[in-house]
């Protein structure tokens, strides 16, 4: 393969994984949103997320997840 070849190759992969990668920063964004609707549901409902949490035996998944979405 010539070496223009091979360039124009790599840029083209570069610009398609730089869009692929704009659409997955997309799609973290709605989950984190809905996410965060979840929890807030759950707070208006009386659940303390940390309580739970530490029922269930994982004392860090409720502390991580409101961390994440803070």
């Amino acid at each position: 393969m010539a070496n223009e070849e091979q360039i124009g190759f790599h840029k083209g992969s570069l610009a398609t994984l730089a869009k692929e990668r704009e659409e997955l920063a997309r799609m973290v964004n709605v989950v984190e949103q809905l996410m965060q609707m979840h929890i807030k549901s759950l707070k208006d409902l009386g659940i303390n997320l940390e309580k739970e949490a530490k029922k269930s035996g994982n004392p860090n998944n409720s502390k991580d997840i409101e961390e994440r979405l803070g």
